[in-house]
């Protein structure tokens, strides 16, 4: 890995790790860090380029913390702005399910690279849930704004649109298998 990289690696990092601050996972408290950590390791392994690995380092920043996008387009630059922009919700004082359908339906339009991190947030989303439910069986959909019947439809959908888009990548396959398993 040349020094570029190992730069701004280091750099998005500090960012990501500033803006969610003391931020927990909703749930089980675990530092909400963990998660955009995980979901850049998911990229990484899949190959995915550098500029998509920071993306998804940055993906819930624009929507959760104070990071604007316009910082992280000065910071980081207009194709790493772009796809956190592109992973944001677009209005979170919507309603859930205006927001998730928004989503779902903006999956068809984003970028390649922004269905990538979006196929990462998701895996690794479903996995914590299915770490829940293993220990907790169905006391785990009280922690959701919507119960099981929701959280499957919105995973199911989104699984069914990243499937048209991006259903080579390697972690769709693992996302769809996880995604049937907990539904089933």
């Amino acid at each position: 890995m040349n020094r570029y990289i190992l730069d701004l690696f280091s750099l998005v990092v500090e960012a990501a790790t500033v803006a969610h601050g003391k931020q927990t996972r909703k749930g089980n408290g675990t530092p909400y860090i963990t998660h955009p950590f995980t979901v850049a390791l998911l990229l990484l392994q899949a190959g995915c380029s550098e500029e998509t690995v920071a993306a998804g380092l940055l993906h819930d920043t624009i929507e959760d913390t104070n990071l604007s996008f316009e910082e992280i387009e000065h910071k980081f630059g207009q194709q790493i702005a772009r796809v956190v922009r592109e992973c944001s919700e677009y209005d979170k004082s919507k309603g859930w399910e205006e927001r998730k359908q928004h989503k779902i339906d903006h999956l068809h339009t984003v970028s390649l690279e922004a269905c990538m991190v979006m196929c990462a947030d998701k895996l690794h989303n479903i996995r914590a849930t299915v770490r829940e439910f293993e220990a907790k069986g169905d006391d785990v959909w009280g922690r959701f704004n919507r119960g099981k019947e929701k959280q499957e439809w919105y995973y199911r959908s989104v699984v069914d649109v990243l499937g048209k888009r991006v259903p080579d990548f390697p972690l769709y396959s693992l996302l769809k298998q996880e995604v049937d398993e907990l539904f089933r």
